[in-house]
């Protein structure tokens, strides 16, 4: 049984190994050591970047 190796990618933040199995670009995920939100920038060269922050728009 051949078994698929888990694509994995950098952490921006702690630049800790991230799993990326069954994710989809655009993605938020988050970091297994430290916790930072994520957002899956590219799944062909694995590439994370820090999650954008939602800002309130308080109803405007």
């Amino acid at each position: 049984m051949i078994s698929n190796p888990v694509l994995t990618a950098a952490c921006p933040e702690c630049a800790g190994e991230v799993p990326l199995q069954n994710v989809l670009v655009g993605e938020i995920i988050y970091c297994p050591d430290c916790s930072a939100e994520l957002e899956v920038l590219n799944l062909e060269q694995p590439e994370l970047g820090l999650a954008p922050e939602v800002a309130e728009d308080w109803g405007e």
